[in-house]
């Protein structure tokens, strides 16, 4: 596929690809519009814009992902208020949501972290309730479920990344999902340096250049076809870790009428000393882990807050285990028993 969009030439924003990878994706999702773009953050950015949230505004979001969705809210001038996360899914607990809901809220902004899906029913109930957005990011979850719900339609809008280390790729890119056809134009107009439907070159509102090119499109094609694949290879190693370390050590927890897709097989450790000790004799065999994010409101250009004990609590314990589809189960019992010897 990349092959024959080299041979076309059309390699650039235009082609056959982008069209066949939203339409692709908005199949496999359920979802009615699905609009390609150059990255899972200004994924965001154009929700956000889409939804006419600016200065002013707020939007209730977590501490604890990565910081791309925050500094989307930013990026318009609104205000990011963080709640705190549930202890077991680590994921926006909605009891903290509503504690914060004031008269300037706008919307609702929630991750799918690591890739299991928030409780989407309580959320959305929030949002309905309050008059506000519900936005998903779903950068992390393609391919998990919420009650049936393909991930990717749960929200006014929703959003994906298709980063070199998601559950598919495109190398870079992204893309903004919706039900309303409204929106969905408006999305176009905003990624396409806001060009005019009728007269070409010429631009009657301020857009952007987020777009995803045809390359990447091609990418993404290919990738997609390999999702059930890819989707039980990971579901087998998070299995794997579960069964040889859960007596020991705690992970995350799925909801029971949720599906993740395991995008990180993720764990806490006991102490923090413990996970440092357990990530430096892992990096001495050259395994590599990944700490969890930093919370947000600890990075200097946010406000520190002092209700998200759980987030700090849940990012000081955590780390990422190798996790990527090819991960050879003798590689792996590797890992597994390293770990087993230096906890015990």
């Amino acid at each position: 596929m990349v092959l024959d969009c080299m041979n076309s030439t059309w390699i650039s924003s235009q082609g056959k690809y982008i069209d066949e990878f939203e339409d692709k994706v908005a199949d496999y999702t359920g979802a009615a519009y699905a609009v390609a773009v150059s990255n899972g953050t200004v994924a965001i950015h154009l929700a956000m814009l889409a939804l006419g949230i600016g200065p002013g505004d707020e939007v209730i979001t977590t501490n604890f992902t990565y910081v791309a969705s925050s500094n989307a809210i930013l990026y318009v001038g609104a205000t990011p208020i963080f709640a705190d996360i549930d202890k077991n899914t680590w994921n926006l607990d909605p009891q903290r949501v509503a504690e914060k809901i004031t008269k300037k809220s706008k919307a609702i902004l929630y991750t799918n972290i690591y890739g299991t899906p928030a409780e989407y029913t309580l959320l959305r109930k929030l949002a309905d309730d309050n008059g506000l957005f519900l936005i998903e990011d779903a950068a992390e979850s393609f391919g998990a479920t919420y009650e049936g719900k393909m991930s990717g339609t749960l929200g006014d809008l929703s959003t994906f990344s298709f980063f070199g280390n998601k559950t598919i790729t495109t190398g870079e890119g992204g893309m903004v999902l919706t039900h309303d056809a409204d929106i969905a134009a408006k999305l176009k107009k905003l990624k396409n340096q806001g060009n005019s439907e009728s007269v070409r070159y010429y631009h009657d509102i301020l857009g952007y250049n987020y777009r995803m090119t045809n390359i990447q499109a091609a990418l993404g094609v290919a990738q997609i076809g390999k999702i059930n694949q890819i989707l039980q290879l990971k579901n087998a190693i998070q299995q794997r870790y579960m069964q040889a370390l859960g007596s020991k050590l705690r992970f995350q927890r799925v909801p029971v009428h949720a599906t993740s897709s395991y995008w990180m097989c993720s764990l806490l450790l006991n102490t923090a000393q413990e996970k440092e000790k357990v990530r430096e004799v892992l990096s001495k065999s050259s395994i590599e882990t990944r700490p969890f994010f930093t919370p947000i409101d600890e990075l200097p250009f946010y406000t520190s807050v002092k209700d998200c004990p759980v987030s700090k609590e849940i990012s000081s314990l955590g780390m990422n285990l190798p996790s990527y589809p090819d991960l050879c189960q003798e590689d792996q019992e590797r890992i597994i028993e390293i770990i087993l010897e230096t906890i015990e």
